[in-house]
């Protein structure tokens, strides 16, 4: 046997368009860290606008990837499998992380122009961007270990993001607690990796499922404890109860526009790596984490609605925190379908119902954080209280809030938000869950009252001397995108379905 054939296979070409979108994000990461080097200090702004056309460069690089799946960093022996996957499912939760990413870089260069003595900006925007790149990559990750390398570069920006503020104890507790439970089921799941290596003899996703449908039955105890166990630090980035402990202290102590890409990204990244490793991965063990799954979904959304309940309209409680607690039980929600798909044929539609869920939440979820950015300005303590009357001094962001506020809660005008919960409820039914969607209807009308008791607040009288609120022009687009995109899915809700369920896989 020649050497030749043998050196052919080890040489691998790379398909640099498949690619091009998280390695657009690294780059620009990069090219942002050594521009701080020579930027003087009066023109750290400069940063911020490359940075926000970065990603609007990346998130574009994904229009020549919708003519057909590509794939890159393959292996042809024993069978063809692949680590990198440009397919529909791919392209759609990319273009919620990099659109995500983009509408947070839009609040921070605001937050950044505000606190410029306590955030650093070349460290702030290299850290986001690095962040964003390695959020970009995990959903096209089809084997083990790419996934958890692309889960912790997602990662480990994050926590240098949540406590950058310079001299903040509570920023600096709040990236502490974020490490310590990240590493923490990090390690969990690489432990659960080992044990399905052990049982498999391969880390790719499509050969994992193959091969632990046929495991030994010597071997079947220690591929279901590999199962659990690599879930858990999926499950800890959606802050799916009992790992959501984290969230509210988190973000109350993270820079407000961190605060909103985390509560957007970072689940992007929970969930759609929890769809690989259970859907394409772990599919004969739907049995073990389809009970699981439906488990967690009715323990967060529940703690997350009923923690948010207590969120009264005081003094004592912040906007962002009420927000934390609501993406808490939005997750919930989230994992619905993901558990259906445990319990149906059609797996495919039940992970659509959860891609069109998070696009709605996306755009609503940042719309709410960009208003709390924009009253946060005046008031600094940005609670609830000082939402009253906000109508008065600020009529369009008052409405925009409310609208978003709806749409959380599924009522109309907030049309895409009820389209959203009607199609997760649907798809819990077709599972044959029904207590799984009579807790999510108890939820819903529990969560009805928070919603609706900060949108009333919007329109009382204010106490006290107004204050006027000026959005700058970073603000007023994001505040605009998300109006924009909400409206316009709520006018053809259908949209979002027949974008996020088009043949996923």
């Amino acid at each position: 046997m020649s050497a030749q054939p043998l050196a052919e296979s080890l040489v691998q070409s790379v398909d640099w368009l498949a690619i091009a979108p998280p390695t657009l994000a690294a780059v620009v990461a990069l090219a942002v860290l050594v521009a701080d080097l020579f930027v003087p200090e009066s023109r750290k702004a400069v940063l911020g606008w490359i940075s926000v056309a970065g990603l609007a460069a990346a998130t574009a690089l994904l229009l020549p990837l919708l003519n057909g799946d590509r794939a890159t960093f393959c292996t042809s022996a024993p069978a063809r499998a692949c680590s990198y996957t440009a397919d529909h499912f791919t392209l759609v939760i990319q273009f919620l992380v990099l659109g995500g990413a983009l509408l947070a870089a839009l609040l921070s260069v605001t937050h950044l122009d505000d606190e410029r003595r306590r955030v650093p900006a070349g460290e702030f925007w290299f850290l986001l961007l690095s962040s964003a790149a390695g959020a970009a990559l995990l959903p096209a990750s089809r084997d083990l270990a790419t996934l958890i390398v692309a889960l912790e570069v997602a990662s480990l920006p994050a926590f240098a993001l949540v406590g950058i503020r310079h001299g903040d104890k509570r920023s600096s507790e709040a990236a502490l607690k974020f490490f310590l439970s990240s590493v923490t089921a990090t390690a969990v799941s690489l432990m659960g990796i080992s044990f399905v290596y052990a049982s498999t003899g391969t880390l790719h996703l499509t050969q994992v499922a193959e091969r632990l449908a046929h495991v030994d039955g010597q071997l079947h105890t220690l591929a279901q404890a590999g199962v659990v166990l690599t879930l858990v630090g999926f499950a800890f980035k959606t802050a799916a109860a009992p790992f959501h402990f984290w969230v509210p202290d988190t973000y109350v102590g993270a820079p407000l526009p961190v605060a909103a890409y985390l509560s957007v990204v970072g689940k992007a990244v929970g969930f759609s790596g929890l769809i690989l490793v259970t859907v394409v991965g772990f599919p004969s063990y739907a049995d073990v984490w389809g009970p699981a799954l439906a488990v967690l979904a009715a323990l967060t959304m529940t703690a997350g609605n009923v923690a948010a309940l207590r969120q009264r309209a005081t003094r004592a409680y912040s906007a962002v925190r009420l927000l934390a607690w609501s993406s808490v039980g939005q997750a919930g929600y989230l994992l619905v379908p993901i558990a259906a798909a445990g319990y149906t044929k059609d797996a495919e539609r039940a992970i659509g119902s959860t891609v069109a869920y998070a696009l709605m939440y996306a755009a609503v979820n940042l719309g709410a954080f960009a208003v709390a950015a924009l009253v946060g300005r005046g008031r600094a303590l940005n609670r609830i209280a000082d939402y009253r009357g906000l109508y008065a001094t600020n009529p369009l962001s008052a409405l925009l809030l409310a609208f978003f506020l709806l749409c959380l809660a599924g009522l109309p005008p907030g049309v895409i938000g009820l389209f959203a919960k009607v199609t997760v409820f649907s798809a819990a039914v077709d599972a044959g869950l029904g207590w799984l969607a009579v807790v999510m209807a108890v939820n819903v009308v529990i969560a009805l009252f928070y919603y609706l008791q900060w949108t009333a607040l919007l329109f009382r009288a204010p106490e006290g001397e107004p204050v006027r609120h000026r959005a700058p022009a970073p603000l007023t687009a994001a505040l605009a995108l998300t109006g924009v995109l909400g409206v316009a899915l709520s006018g053809a809700p259908q949209l979002v379905l027949r974008f996020a369920s088009g043949g996923l896989f």
